[in-house]
């Protein structure tokens, strides 16, 4: 896949292997994509497909056994950002990436007041002082749609509901204007009712300030109308991309579908069972010679278990999947 002077993010062949007892687990396995500036990725995928460990080796982040194939080429706004020492990555994250994780109350400090937890980046980033730093802060609270932004600088975490605590997450990893923001599983925690709030708060954050936006997520249902662009992962792999409008149109890896499948709909009658997608996720300690989903996959014939089918595109260019027997048909049936 080949980067043009629009994308601020290039991934290349990212391999990340963590050795275990039972061998080696490859959470990411030959993973390549590319983000435009100003645009929004959404990588969806069942727990435990490696979207996480793309996005921690993306931050540098990774567990110290982790071991990063020095072929895999991750580049952010022309630097090559696995080949920089701590210091200088230190200096990009939090500045030119932000970053919201799923757990708000883990990644706020607990015995901080929001106003310092907001105000220390601009002060190690950006040289503020701390009387600009809050009014800063105030304005980032306001924006994040936090009312009596003043008063709630004072607060601790514990303080807050959950929904507010992930709005500050938002509000300091917005605090520099990053060029990035990584939002992984940002409303795992949250009731229905905020998580909707967050994810559209997100989506106009990044809109009005032209960031471009990871976008994590196990449910497909939430990157409509949020993301430009979506990626499907299994068991460390992208299975399918491609514009999130193409995609939703025609699914073509049955992976996907499943997961489409799986959505609650508001018209379905009450108490009815929810589809889930038989069988396990594959044990990637374990890796076998064909398609990883061909033990679940209702279309699967032999040629799926011989051989692992390639990341390719037919008449669509832009619509990238790994399936020896896609669907053709669209989405006709994908609410049967």
């Amino acid at each position: 896949m080949t980067a043009s002077p629009k994308d601020i993010l290039s991934v290349e062949n990212l391999v990340v292997h963590l050795p275990c007892k039972r061998g080696v687990v490859r959470a990411v396995d030959g993973v390549s994509f590319t983000l435009e500036r100003g645009k929004t990725l959404a990588l969806v995928g069942e727990s435990g497909c490696g979207k996480s460990m793309l996005c921690r080796a993306i931050l540098g982040l990774l567990p110290g056994r982790a071991i990063l194939s020095p072929a895999g080429r991750i580049s952010f706004a022309g630097q090559e950002l696995a080949k920089l020492a701590k210091k200088e990555l230190a200096r990009i994250l939090g500045r030119e990436i932000g970053i919201v994780l799923q757990n708000p109350i883990s990644s706020l400090n607990p015995v901080q007041r929001i106003g310092w937890q907001i105000a220390e980046p601009m002060h190690y980033h950006l040289g503020l002082s701390t009387a600009k730093a809050r009014e800063r802060s105030v304005e980032l609270l306001r924006a994040v749609g936090i009312s009596q932004p003043e008063e709630r600088l004072a607060c601790y975490p514990h303080q807050l509901s959950g929904g507010m605590r992930q709005r500050v997450a938002i509000a300091i990893a917005l605090a520099c204007d990053p060029q990035l923001l990584i939002a992984d599983e940002p409303t795992t925690a949250l009731d229905v009712t905020v998580q909707a709030e967050i994810l559209n708060l997100l989506s106009r954050l990044q809109r009005e300030r032209n960031m471009a936006m990871i976008l994590v997520t196990h449910d497909l249902g939430v990157v409509a109308g949020r993301a430009h662009e979506t990626a499907v992962m299994y068991a460390g792999r992208i299975v399918e991309q491609a514009s999130t409008a193409s995609l939703f149109d025609r699914m073509r890896m049955p992976y996907t579908r499943a997961l489409f499948n799986a959505i609650p709909r508001l018209d379905d009658p009450p108490h009815k069972a929810l589809k889930a997608i038989g069988g396990q996720p594959p044990d990637l300690s374990a890796p076998c010679g064909g398609c990883p989903f061909a033990p679940r996959c209702p279309k699967a014939e032999e040629r799926c278990c011989e051989a692992a089918p390639p990341l390719a595109c037919d008449d669509d260019e832009n619509h990238r999947y790994a399936c020896w027997f896609p669907y053709r048909d669209g989405n006709r049936d994908s609410h049967e």
